[in-house]
């Protein structure tokens, strides 16, 4: 009941700005216009032919399938996140659209850079991306891991200190498994946080500039 109690506060205090209403309601709309843009690009991205080269990384070690171990980390994370971030109508919204950004950001760096996924691949099978990819199994979605930025946005924007060291932990792991699993180059992975924390960055500087987030 307190849980409740404080989210439905915090919400109808949010909401008693219609500044603050619209806000939420644009980043929604245009979340859902992305995502949609997402899913054809992501067709687009599969039939398109790229190039590949040998990650000096990858090629010290076999892959390994860790596929429902991934599964469990990225959904057991965004629950996780839901629960904690809810809470907080400012930092959801943050979330939102520093997501938002990512996700455009990810299309541009797709497009500039077309990739051929590593030979030694093993494709991971999430049901979730496949829905965005038509119902194929996607193996070319690759620069940079939407998987890794995604852990750490939640790890950015959580409020709570220990779920924020729980996403920190994800974010590596996540980052160190689909690199077992040869799903994505180094560079992929590496490049990930830092265009979340950018993305982050940029958002958090919008939501000040329109007195949403303080």
């Amino acid at each position: 009941m307190k849980y409740l109690d404080e989210l439905k506060r915090n919400w109808n205090s949010f909401f008693l700005s219609k500044k603050n209403i619209y806000f939420f309601i644009a980043i929604l709309v245009l979340l859902a216009l992305v995502l949609g843009l997402f899913t054809r690009f992501l067709q687009y991205v599969e039939l398109r032919n790229g190039f590949a080269f040998d990650d000096p990384i990858l090629i010290q070690f076999n892959p390994i399938d860790l596929t429902w171990i991934i599964f469990i980390m990225i959904y057991g994370g965004l629950v996780l996140a839901l629960i904690s971030l809810v809470k907080s109508p400012q930092v959801l919204t943050l979330a939102l659209l520093t997501y938002l950004l990512m996700v455009i950001f990810r299309i541009a760096a797709m497009y500039t850079l077309p990739l051929n996924p590593p030979e030694s691949m093993l494709a991971l099978k999430d049901p979730f991306v496949e829905l965005f990819g038509g119902g194929k199994t996607l193996t070319k979605d690759l620069f940079f891991s939407g998987h890794t930025a995604t852990s750490l946005i939640f790890f950015l924007t959580a409020k709570n200190k220990i779920i924020k060291k729980i996403f920190l932990f994800l974010t590596v792991v996540m980052g160190a498994s689909v690199l077992l699993m040869h799903v994505h180059y180094s560079v992929d992975v590496l490049i990930a946080p830092l265009v979340s924390f950018t993305a982050f960055i940029i958002s958090k500087n919008i939501l000040k500039k329109f007195e949403i987030f303080s």
